[in-house]
């Protein structure tokens, strides 16, 4: 086995395709950073310094760079959770609503079970987060086998009564006595140990594990297989004994069940309580890598990293330049732009 990987990876740093992959992406990096650098010297700043900023902020001390860690953990989990309905040819926008719903179910245990151990406390918390983004998720995909309505749209549309329904349970039930906006502390035990003395928590090696499962399964099962006939051509995978509308459910629970861990992660490793609003777009930014990504594993991890670093970085720009952290949405539009626009700019002529 180790021999086929070698050779294997052998075969691919001498192929001439992984130059040209490199070289493509490299320009377009250069593209973002020289359209970036235009509307900032429009709005009359330096790019040169505020690029400076952005990575002596995040590479320029271990605390920075934990931070970059900190922020990557969700936005890895949740570009997973539109990966996996992604191969199955599905739009999952539907993260963010899934990443609340999660976070309130895994809030509900934390806040009854007070009195159980970490380890059985913190696996329970994870199977309810799963249990209700799965369960959220199951509407577009019911709706979405039986042919009544497109994914997209469910998913974005119950994006908006995910947080109504857990600004509900906090202004109604869980409210903290000094806080009306937010949920009481949770007990230790409900916490998600942290490593190195800074805030990186367990959520982080979660998502490397969910990211390793996900291409081994893509891989080396038949079910990544039929997933992607599935999303290549679905009505011949119907033809050839395929279970369509099994598989189209089963992927969106699945990808709900993993935004609903991201949500857990959040509120038990990142804030340590159930905050009203406390995703902030997490579940598009997931959308967002996976795209960028093109639903490749190895591009998810870097994208996620790349990502981590930008909306990190520019936490500080609005001080050091002070520039509105508006600009940093410019610049992921910019990259998402020149992603989706790659063929264009490196079409070649055939043969």
């Amino acid at each position: 086995m180790w021999q086929r990987a070698n050779s294997y990876i052998r075969s691919i740093f001498s192929s001439s395709k992984l130059q040209d992959v490199i070289v493509r992406y490299l320009l377009m990096i250069l593209l973002v950073f020289v359209f970036f650098g235009l509307i900032l010297l429009i709005y009359g700043k330096d790019p040169i310094k505020s690029y400076g900023d952005i990575l002596g902020s995040t590479f320029g001390s271990t605390y920075g760079f934990s931070e970059v860690i900190v922020a990557m953990i969700p936005m890895l989990i949740t570009a997973l959770a539109v990966a996996l309905p992604w191969r199955a040819g599905l739009i999952n926008i539907g993260g963010e609503g899934q990443i609340y719903i999660g976070a309130a179910f895994a809030t509900w245990g934390a806040l009854t079970f007070t009195n159980l151990p970490a380890w059985i406390l913190l696996p329970l918390m994870m199977l309810l987060g799963m249990i209700g983004g799965a369960l959220w998720a199951f509407i577009p995909g019911y709706l979405k086998a039986i042919g009544l309505v497109n994914e997209t749209i469910t998913t974005l549309l119950l994006n908006s009564v995910a947080p109504k329904i857990v600004g509900f349970l906090i202004f109604g039930f869980w409210h903290s006595a000094m806080d009306t906006v937010k949920t009481a502390n949770f007990v230790p035990a409900a916490l998600l140990p942290t490593f190195f003395n800074t805030r990186i928590h367990l959520g982080f090696v979660i998502a490397l594990v969910l990211l390793a499962l996900f291409w081994f399964v893509m891989k080396y099962t038949r079910w990544g297989l039929e997933i992607r006939a599935i999303g290549g051509n679905s009505q011949a995978a119907r033809r050839n004994g395929i279970p369509l509308k099994g598989y189209l459910i089963a992927v969106m629970c699945i990808g709900g069940a993993i935004a609903g861990l991201a949500g857990m992660a959040q509120v038990s490793g990142f804030y340590g309580v159930l905050l009203l609003n406390f995703s902030a777009g997490l579940g598009y930014m997931g959308f967002l890598i996976c795209w960028l990504a093109g639903g490749q594993p190895i591009g998810i991890l870097l994208m996620s990293f790349v990502v981590a670093i930008i909306t990190t970085g520019g936490n500080l720009l609005q001080l050091t330049r002070d520039l509105p952290y508006a600009v940093i949405n410019i610049l992921l539009a910019f990259t998402l732009f020149i992603v989706l626009a790659r063929p264009k700019f490196f079409e070649r002529e055939k043969a």
